[in-house]
């Protein structure tokens, strides 16, 4: 007679969805993916369902909220409609972060792929050039270079991309040197394999998971920081955003809360969405939360 085993027997499965069991496991992240994927269903459809021009005039100035039934969130300082200006610039917002975390890991990643992975007077280089960009003020450098080359949603994702790819980088150098000298890398290299192919197909996949963890918390530091600049007055006055109603508006703020409170609010619950995700896949690619 087979003996029976005295613990079920779990197969054994890949990395991957191990961390997607661990992600899916991790309450709060699913509270920010649900979170998240409303706020961008409401930026990309909610024009279909409320019809309204962000940047038309249409009814007196600091409206009170659920005082007219067409303005629900009332007015801003111009007589212009909140909800209509939150629907409108949550896409121009999102935009920004996503693109402003992709040049930050562009950068960051090339940087510290380099030098973590020759060593040497590369390293020094390179960790040279990242400790000069990290010790420069970064909201006062964003700014010079978004003045320079005049606000556009463009130039703000370049400006937050410039100055925020140092920690990436540093990660990066740190995960490279701690991968280079394992044994499937000695063995690329006994195969042949050239430099760039080890650091681009071998070395850097196995290096991901850190990565997308950093990639998914800068998203949520660009909102803040496309916000920070437009409530200085830096954000592009062509294109609605969030930050631009904010700092539109910053002036009236003892008069008329709602115009600030609002954006402020969408600002808010679309970072916290982004650090619950980041959290939760810092969770689920933790190797030592996965054994236990």
């Amino acid at each position: 007679m087979d003996s029976q085993p005295t613990q079920p027997q779990i197969a054994a499965q890949s990395p991957a969805r191990e961390a997607w069991i661990m992600f899916r496991r991790n309450v709060p992240a699913v509270i920010g993916v649900i979170l998240l994927v409303l706020i961008v269903g409401a930026t990309l459809y909610g024009s279909l369902f409320y019809q309204g021009d962000a940047f038309s005039i249409v009814w007196a100035p600091h409206e009170p909220p659920g005082v007219t039934p067409e303005f629900p969130l009332g007015t801003d300082y111009l007589g212009r409609d909140i909800v209509a200006g939150l629907l409108t610039g949550g896409g121009p917002t999102l935009a920004v972060g996503l693109a402003a975390a992709a040049i930050t890991m562009v950068i960051g990643v090339s940087f510290g792929a380099l030098a973590g992975f020759y060593g040497g007077w590369v390293d020094n280089l390179l960790m040279r050039i990242t400790e000069f960009f990290q010790v420069l003020p970064a909201l006062l450098f964003a700014m010079v270079l978004v003045t320079l080359f005049s606000p556009s949603l463009f130039t703000i994702a370049m400006a937050i991309g410039v100055v925020s790819w140092p920690q990436t980088a540093r990660l990066t150098r740190a995960e490279f040197m701690k991968i280079r000298e394992l044994e499937y890398v000695t063995a690329a290299r006994a195969i042949g394999a050239r430099n760039r192919r080890i650091i681009w197909t071998v070395i850097l996949p196995n290096a991901a998971p850190p990565l997308i963890v950093s990639a998914t918390l800068t998203i949520g530091v660009a909102i803040l920081f496309e916000a920070g600049l437009s409530f200085l007055g830096l954000g592009d006055p062509n294109v609605m955003s969030w930050g631009l109603m904010i700092g539109a508006n910053r002036e009236y703020i003892l008069d008329a809360w709602w115009p600030v409170t609002f954006p402020g609010l969408a600002i808010f619950f679309t970072v916290f969405a982004v650090s619950l995700i980041g959290d939760g896949l810092n969770d689920a690619f933790n190797p030592k939360l996965r054994e236990r």
